[in-house]
């Protein structure tokens, strides 16, 4: 029953956030808005708005699936602490990644559905998960996770994830100290990779500056507002070039490309 009732208001605040773009923006989490504005409510409302069906229809089946193992383990508190601390501590890592860069923003449960499933691998790490023993399962997706941080290759809030998934393995291994000692292997294997990549993102900040070499030119930058302030210039740049365009041939010149650029520009 709490499950059903966590996804149903879920649900609901998702819906009213997909139909009302001011609902929406006054409850995401956004760096600056938490940081300058002291409004640290986004650090939880966040995790109750997604940016469409799918977003928030695949959160949900995992918190589903993995609710109920976690509410038997740990009873309904238990869980419930996991889950918002998880969201909470995924919201702060990102904050922590994206410190330098105000106008990010983030919506959405994954940090605190993560929290709960490397929770559950914590306590019972043979759980299977999509066909492997859980604690492959979180080792191969702690590597995945961390390679999303670094390469930056898609909008997924890959910080959030990793630290709403270490956050739920230390707060269950609290609450279940025993846990510690029956399945030390599984957490370590786990939680070491995760911590000392944190670790290094924080005293290292320098090793995230890097572009996608799959898809993109490396470029080097000496600090993250070197980094920043390059992004920021180069969308200057085309939004200038689009103005250009639309002064001499008209805005139905536009490809529909650039008419969603300058959308998003506009939004901002």
């Amino acid at each position: 029953m709490l499950t059903i009732i966590l996804i149903l208001i879920t649900g609901f605040v998702s819906y009213k956030g997909f139909k009302d773009h001011f609902f929406f923006e006054r409850y995401e989490f956004g760096v600056d808005k938490v940081r300058l504005y002291k409004d640290y409510k986004r650090l939880v409302t966040s995790g109750f708005l997604h940016v469409g069906w799918m977003h928030l229809i695949f959160n949900m089946l995992g918190l589903y699936f993995f609710a109920g193992s976690l509410i038997l383990l740990l009873q309904p508190w238990g869980f419930l602490l996991i889950y918002f601390a998880s969201l909470i501590g995924g919201n702060l890592l990102s904050m922590l990644v994206y410190k330098n860069q105000g106008d990010y923003t983030s919506v959405g449960a994954s940090g605190a559905v993560n929290g709960a499933i490397f929770a559950t691998i914590a306590l019972e790490p043979n759980i299977s998960i999509m066909f492997l023993p859980g604690w492959l399962f979180g080792l191969l997706y702690i590597g995945l996770t961390i390679w999303g941080v670094r390469s930056k290759r898609d909008n997924i809030g890959h910080e959030a994830h990793l630290g709403g998934a270490i956050i739920g393995m230390l707060v269950a291994i609290a609450l279940r100290p025993q846990a510690l000692v029956n399945n030390w292997p599984t957490i370590l294997i786990i939680a070491v990779p995760t911590l000392v990549f944190i670790y290094l993102i924080i005293t290292r900040p320098h090793l995230l500056l890097i572009d996608n070499l799959f898809y993109k030119t490396h470029t080097d930058h000496y600090s993250i507002d070197h980094k920043y302030n390059e992004t920021k210039t180069s969308q200057q740049q085309e939004i200038d070039k689009i103005l250009d365009k639309i002064s001499k041939r008209g805005i139905n010149s536009l490809s529909q490309k650039e008419k969603q650029m300058l959308k998003d520009f506009s939004k901002k």
